[in-house]
């Protein structure tokens, strides 16, 4: 595959803003990733051509977008499970261990683009190349594998947040229609009514195939992401009881719900590597990245805040539905859940091309048209189903957050920088750079276990 090739896949990324965008598709022959020595300099920001390279700001923007999603709508609850005080403590740690790992997932490939003379790479490149010319002869023939893990847990996070976008339509549907926010047991079937109903629309609007018709529609859905941090604190802050009576800890189940639910709402590890590559100066990368991150965390404390101090313990997700039936807030969440709608098919594209990429391989190019509808149609039939059985949307967030993120976020890109570092520069005095990313994948780890059990017991709660 040419250069030129490669950078014509990466700038189709700048279309769909989506948690986190599409990854480009494994290359049709097998890539042998080759070193080169340290004394061959390679510049790769000369020797990459990109049509529009963007600026500080203008990645900056693409930053905030792609990490701020459908999971900032239900931070609120989030913080109903852990405690006031303790979430927004929480929230700004995470924003800083998340930063970090974006930043050493970004630095290790640039220091790969330098060994092996490339100009760009995708997650799934970067995960495979750092096994191949790794330092462990034994574990190179695990890199296609190491490939693959990425690319499957890119899909279950994207096509899981699909499943959380339609419960979020759903029961913004049913809020506006039936005039009522209560979470009885009969309530949950008929919102799963609402969901099945919204099976046929959801199928239509993901038999579109290109981005054009849907990209314009992202500047949109940011506005209203704005305006609904505004409302939140606006509407929060108007219905908020003493701030002392409001719980600062609850217990440790909460806490680590409330953990996979600001780790899906905040984690950008996907976007990072695509802005990146399109940018104009990509040295300046760090200072985008805690830019974009202070907004991000920022907005998430906000909504998170005043979201759960104004509502109490009774806040439903999205936090839209605990607004008051006035005109203002009842036409706000009509356009969100229009605006979450077209965000669906934005983020169905993304793991569906890389899905459709292998499958593909088994039916007949004059058939690819039948096939791919086929395809789009199953998957959407199998998300409607998750969303049915498991309408539960904080569990759902948290699930994801601790399952998938925790393994994207955090563990895959301390590893890989242990292969990259491992010989050169070195694990450093006392082997601290070691011992630090040990730490971090620890941390990942314990996300993931303990994550993943309270959320997954949560949802086997609402069933």
């Amino acid at each position: 595959m040419t250069p030129h090739q490669i950078n014509h896949t990466q700038t189709e990324l700048d279309f769909d803003p989506s948690k986190p965008p599409p990854q480009p598709p494994p290359y049709v022959k097998a890539k042998r990733f080759v070193l080169h020595p340290e004394k061959d300099t390679f510049d790769f920001v000369k020797e990459r051509q990109i049509r529009r390279p963007t600026n500080t700001i203008e990645s900056t923007g693409h930053l905030i977008k792609g990490c701020l999603g459908g999971g900032i709508l239900g931070i609120h609850e989030a913080y109903m499970k852990s405690g006031l005080w303790t979430s927004l403590f929480i929230t700004v740690i995470f924003g800083f261990y998340i930063a970090y790992c974006m930043h050493i997932l970004v630095k290790s490939a640039q220091t790969l683009y330098k060994r092996l003379h490339l100009t760009e790479m995708s997650y799934p490149d970067l995960a495979e190349a750092s096994l191949e010319v790794g330092p462990f002869p034994k574990l190179r023939k695990y890199s296609k594998i190491f490939r693959y893990a990425v690319d499957t847990v890119i899909c279950i996070d994207l096509f899981g947040a699909c499943c959380v976008y339609q419960i979020i339509i759903a029961k913004t549907i049913k809020e506006v229609v039936e005039a009522s926010t209560e979470e009885q047991q009969y309530d949950l079937n008929r919102l799963r009514l609402y969901i099945f109903a919204l099976l046929i629309p959801v199928l239509l609007l993901c038999m579109i195939t290109t981005l054009k018709y849907l990209a314009p529609f992202t500047l949109i859905a940011d506005v209203f992401i704005v305006a609904c941090v505004v409302a939140t604190i606006y509407y929060g802050y108007k219905s908020a009881p003493p701030l002392a009576s409001v719980p600062a800890w609850k217990d440790g189940i909460g806490f680590f719900e409330f953990c996979g639910i600001v780790v899906f709402s905040m984690e950008g590890i996907g976007v990072s590597l695509p802005i990146e590559n399109n940018m104009k100066e990509p040295e300046k990368f760090p200072k985008i990245l805690a830019a974009g991150m202070c907004v991000v965390v920022l907005f998430l404390m906000l909504v998170g805040f005043f979201g759960y101090w104004g509502f109490g313990e009774n806040s439903i997700s999205p936090v839209t539905l605990n607004f008051p039936t006035e005109i203002f807030p009842t036409v706000l969440k009509c356009l969100m859940g229009v605006m979450i709608f077209i965000t669906f098919a934005l983020n169905f594209w993304a793991p569906f091309n890389l899905v459709w990429y292998y499958v593909s391989k088994k039916h007949s190019p004059k058939k690819y048209w039948l096939w791919e509808r086929v395809y789009r149609s199953i998957f959407v039939i199998a998300i409607t189903a998750i969303a049915i059985a498991f309408p539960n949307i904080g569990n759902l967030m948290g699930l994801l957050g601790a399952f998938c993120l925790s393994n994207m976020g955090f563990i895959f890109p301390a590893f890989i920088e242990l292969l990259v570092i491992w010989e050169s520069p070195g694990l450093g005095r006392l082997y601290w750079r070691f011992w630090k990313n040990i730490f971090v994948i620890l941390i990942g780890v314990l996300l993931f276990v303990a994550g993943t059990y309270s959320n997954v017991k949560g949802l086997i709660n609402s069933l």
